[in-house]
């Protein structure tokens, strides 16, 4: 968004020396066998909480977008693809993780003493709570394991009468302490329906693509979109 301003855009090195790091943003890992392609916070080892994969691209269309840095599909589809698979192996042991029960992301969350916080889950910072953001706005890249996380939010007998409320799933649980917050937090309710929608008819994706200083500020730091034709 910075690069697309058409009166005050930033200079090129914000991105590719601050945000890429001068290339060592690239990841060039496996976790679960699946190609990690992006290192966020400099840190090697586990993949970071989903909203990496979310919040950004409720408008920018990652399919098609590459950079000399990765590709882009790619880098989101296998970041949804790593949190899957670590919820299916739950290395903690936590009760209830399971090929429908995933998804980590910042969210509330449950402290140590029961009462409700707040923090960024992920591998390496997994406290047994799952967020249904995670795996709902995962729509466009896991389609099948969103689903199944989206069916058994609604119509398990463990928890469809605890856990959705009048906007949907609450914002965090934990079958592991038997723990629900009854608490909605629109950060994390506003990127469901959008991804919904992108991953149904890409109507957000195609509507951002469109502005032309979206596709200028992208052109100036390097990237390029066969979806959407530059």
């Amino acid at each position: 968004m910075g690069a697309s301003s058409p009166t005050h855009p930033i200079p090129n090195e914000a991105y590719h020396q601050a945000w890429a790091r001068n290339g060592s943003i690239v990841h060039p890992g496996l976790k679960y066998n699946i190609p990690v392609v992006f290192n966020y916070n400099g840190a090697t080892g586990n993949v970071g909480p989903m909203f990496w994969a979310h919040y950004s691209y409720l408008g920018l269309d990652p399919r098609g977008l590459t950079d000399q840095y990765a590709n882009y599909w790619e880098l989101t589809q296998n970041h949804a693809k790593i949190m899957h698979a670590y919820c299916v192996a739950n290395p903690v042991g936590w009760t209830g993780y399971s090929e429908e029960c995933w998804g980590l992301t910042a969210s509330y969350s449950r402290n140590n003493n029961g009462s409700v916080g707040y923090t960024d889950h992920k591998p390496g910072n997994d406290r047994g709570v799952i967020s249904p953001t995670a795996a709902l706005s995962s729509f466009p890249y896991t389609p099948v394991e969103s689903m199944k996380a989206l069916r058994y939010f609604y119509e398990s007998e463990d928890w469809k009468d605890k856990l959705i409320g009048v906007a949907g799933p609450y914002d965090a649980f934990s079958p592991h302490h038997n723990w629900v917050t009854k608490r909605y937090l629109a950060i994390d309710q506003g990127t469901i329906v959008p991804m919904i929608e992108n991953y149904r008819t890409g109507f957000l994706w195609n509507l951002f693509m469109q502005a032309p200083e979206v596709k200028t500020g992208l052109q100036n730091l390097g990237f390029s979109s066969t979806q959407h034709g530059f």
